[in-house]
C-alpha cells in the first residue's frame, strides 16, 4: 500500500483465495477503505462456490494488465501463489480439461494409466512423476484432447521461456522474508483472524464453499470445527502447521526466480524505503 501510494500504482492481487467473495477475515484481504484509495484488481471476481481455476485467474489477471500498460499506467503484483504470479507474467499455458476424457482416465488402473502414457511418450519419466497419479491422469488428458506429448510441450520456445524465467513484461521482484521470525508472525496472524471472527465466517460460508474454496488454510481446518469433528484447538493448531508449510513452500518456489531481489524483514519503513529504492533503480519515478 505505501509503495503504490508512493508510486501512483494499482495493485493486482495474485492471492489465490482473496478472489473468492466473502471470504476476507482468513485472506487477509485488503479492507474496502483500503481499496478506496489504492485501485486493487483480482479481489471479489469470483463466488466461493465456483471453482474458479488458474486458467480463469490468467485470463482476467492478463486483460487488467493489458489495459494498465496501455494506459500507462504501474503495476505493483502482490501475493501470494507462485503459480498465479508466474501465470500472469510468464507464457504459461493451460490446455482445457475434458470431463469424459478424464473419467475414462480415472477408471483406469494406476499402473494402466502410467502405461498408456509411457505408450505415448517413452521419455515422460523425466518430465513427469509417475508415482504421482494426479499429474499421470493430467498429462494423459492432455495428450488425449490436444495430441501433444509432454516432450512435446516442453520443447516449445513458450516451455524454454519458462524455464529460463523470461517474461512476457519486463519484471522486478521484490521479495519480504521474516526469516527465523516466520513461525511467530503466522501464529500471531491466526490468532488475530480468529480474533476478527474467522470462525463466525466460516461457519456463514460453509454451505457455499466450492471444492477449491474450501480448501483455503484456515478454512478447510475450521469447517471441521463447524461441523463438529474438531475442537477449535485443533484446527487452530492444524491451521497454523498448514500455513507454516504453505510458507515454506511459497518461499522455495519464488527463491528459484532469478528476477525476485530479496529483503530480509526489519521494520516496515524500512522495507518501504528499500522497495521504493529497488523501483527506482529499475525507473519507477514518485
Amino acid at each position: 500500500m505505501s509503495l503504490a501510494r508512493r508510486f501512483g500504482a494499482h495493485i493486482v492481487s495474485v492471492d489465490s483465495m482473496q478472489v473468492y467473495r466473502g471470504m476476507d477475515v482468513g485472506t487477509a484481504k485488503p479492507s474496502v477503505e483500503e481499496r478506496a484509495t489504492v485501485p486493487h484488481h483480482l479481489v471479489d471476481i469470483a463466488d466461493p462456490a465456483d471453482a474458479f481455476s488458474v486458467a480463469e485467474f490468467q485470463r482476467a489477471g492478463r486483460t487488467v494488465i493489458a489495459a494498465a500498460r496501455a494506459a500507462g499506467e504501474r503495476i505493483l503484483i502482490v501475493g501470494g501463489s507462485g503459480l498465479h504470479f508466474r501465470a500472469l507474467v510468464d507464457p504459461l499455458d493451460f490446455p482445457p480439461s475434458d470431463p469424459a476424457v478424464r473419467a475414462e482416465i480415472e477408471a483406469l488402473t494406476p499402473s494402466e494409466a502410467v502405461g498408456h502414457l509411457l505408450a505415448a511418450d517413452a521419455e515422460v519419466a523425466s518430465l513427469v512423476d509417475l508415482a504421482n497419479p494426479r499429474r499421470v491422469v493430467r498429462a494423459l488428458e492432455v495428450f488425449r484432447t490436444t495430441g501433444a506429448t509432454p516432450s512435446a510441450r516442453a520443447a516449445t520456445p513458450e516451455a524454454e521461456a519458462i524455464r529460463s524465467y523470461r517474461g512476457l513484461w519486463p519484471v522486478v521482484g521484490i521479495g519480504v522474508d521474516p526469516g527465523p521470525a516466520l513461525g511467530e508472525r503466522i501464529r500471531q496472524r491466526f490468532a488475530a483472524m480468529l480474533a476478527a471472527g474467522l470462525q463466525a465466517e466460516v461457519e456463514s460460508l460453509a454451505p457455499r464453499l466450492g471444492v477449491t474454496a474450501s480448501q483455503g488454510v484456515g478454512y478447510r481446518e475450521l469447517l471441521k470445527v463447524v461441523r463438529g469433528e474438531w475442537t477449535l484447538d485443533r484446527a487452530t493448531r492444524t491451521a497454523i502447521e498448514a500455513t507454516l508449510a504453505l510458507a515454506r513452500r511459497q518461499r522455495t518456489f519464488y527463491r528459484r526466480d532469478p528476477r525476485v531481489r530479496w529483503l530480509e524483514w526489519d521494520d516496515e519503513a524500512a522495507l518501504v524505503a528499500k522497495g521504493a529504492a529497488l523501483l527506482e533503480e529499475a525507473g519507477w519515478t514518485s
